[in-house]
């Protein structure tokens, strides 16, 4: 196990070199208009080896590959001797390409490794090497379930995540739609925007006029029902983050919505809205923060309208069998991981939804698996945080974005087995 000290220690050797190599080295194709050939190469080096530092670190959360954290640093730290020894004069030329020939090489097969664990990798221990990598950037963390309210851990991590998100991903801060769960051709933006329009087809949902988006990230589901259902639509949305509230209201004005779409602090399980509001009460991706599924519900419920539609689009763990009590204990470790790094209460099935439902005299209850149609968006996730501007991104954004990067292709593993199911529910208040 790694101890604090040394998790922080880790961590700042490795954000030293990220700022030494790559933070102050000016722009490539600006010194492009030296002509320094071998300044070229240098600077095609250095990148190969932070790159391959940073892939390392994935391979090992989905696989165990590298043993311990100190022997991954001492291999990039070999790379980074390699580089300034073989940097002395224009004679060794061939030498320096000799070793980029080879970094690459391994560069490669580190992505072959990357792209076949993310399907086949198995849970690892609670002592292993994975979470070993989870634990470095922990004593950086202010923020603790622990320690501090659940909520105000929610607010954190997407306060510090968002503008990195927007940056790469737009304001859509959720799954895009995969047909047959195939990303071939798709642009993953566009997915994000199809999610919603099926979503809605499937629950049947069309020219809604005062809508209440739970959970609304930096309002980009709102807007879009502003532009779709046209000017009398009324859209509110309520997040724990003051960034994406801040944010996204600007992006309103920006869009010539602001009079449509109002984003707003506030707490999921106690709305500050009258009862029967709403027509349209709508969740995408947002009930996994909910430590209260019962009352989460119940608000739902409460605020939305007589003969009003509740849609809620969410992770769950898979419904149990008739002989189980409860997950397998892997699975349990799996689901922990990704909530540790997530700010994520308790977990629950669509098996579980269903039942609140029933409880609050909801209606026309429907309910639908969509773990395959999602499943290549985790993979194109983690293509972007392994780009530079991904990886550069995550470690200015902070340690809460950045671990909970480190825990992305357990998503993708839970969605594969089965552990994780991406639901859909709908219902009518009567």
């Amino acid at each position: 196990m790694v101890s604090s000290a040394t998790s922080e220690l880790i961590l700042r050797q490795i954000l030293t070199n990220f700022e030494r190599r790559v933070f102050t080295r000016g722009d490539p194709q600006k010194n492009a208009l030296k002509k320094s050939h071998f300044r070229s190469n240098n600077e095609q080096e250095h990148h190969i080896i932070l790159r391959e530092t940073i892939i390392n670190i994935t391979t090992t959360i989905m696989s165990g590959t590298i043993t311990s954290s100190s022997s991954m640093m001492h291999r990039s730290s070999s790379l980074v001797r390699g580089s300034k020894n073989n940097s002395g004069t224009n004679s060794n030329t061939n030498n320096r390409l000799l070793f980029l020939s080879r970094r690459n090489n391994e560069l490669s097969a580190s992505r072959r490794r990357l792209r076949a664990n993310a399907d086949s990798a198995s849970s690892s221990s609670s002592e292993g090497s994975g979470v070993a990598f989870e634990r470095l950037v922990e004593p950086l963390i202010k923020t603790k379930k622990e320690d501090d309210k659940l909520n105000e851990g929610i607010a954190a991590f997407y306060d510090q995540s968002t503008p990195l998100w927007e940056e790469i991903w737009g304001d859509h801060l959720h799954h895009g739609y995969y047909p047959n769960g195939s990303a071939d051709g798709v642009d993953h933006r566009a997915a994000q925007v199809d999610m919603i329009d099926r979503a809605l087809d499937w629950a049947s949902i069309s020219n809604k006029k005062n809508v209440l988006d739970v959970g609304c990230g930096l309002g980009g589901s709102s807007r879009y029902f502003a532009r779709k259902w046209g000017k009398d639509v009324k859209a509110t949305g309520v997040t724990l983050s003051p960034v994406q509230v801040a944010r996204g209201n600007r992006l309103g004005e920006e869009q010539g919505l602001d009079q449509q779409v109002n984003l707003q602090v506030a707490d999921a399980l106690k709305m500050p809205f009258e009862d029967g509001k709403f027509d349209f009460v709508y969740s995408m991706e947002s009930g996994e923060h909910m430590p209260d599924k019962k009352k989460f519900v119940g608000e739902l419920a409460r605020v939305c309208a007589p003969n009003g539609r509740i849609l809620i689009v969410t992770w769950c763990h898979r419904n149990l069998k008739e002989n189980e009590t409860e997950l397998k204990e892997d699975e349990q470790k799996l689901l922990k991981r990704i909530c540790d790094a997530y700010y994520l209460p308790a977990w629950c099935s669509s098996d579980d939804y269903v039942k609140l439902m029933k409880a609050e005299g909801l209606k026309d209850i429907k309910t639908e698996d969509w773990s395959l149609e999602v499943r290549p968006f985790w993979r194109a996730v983690i293509k972007t945080a392994l780009t530079w501007r991904g990886v550069l991104g995550l470690f200015k954004s902070g340690p809460e974005t950045l671990r909970g990067a480190l825990v992305m292709p357990l998503m993708t593993k839970g969605l594969k087995d089965g552990t994780i199911a991406f639901n859909l529910l709908t219902c009518v208040k009567e």
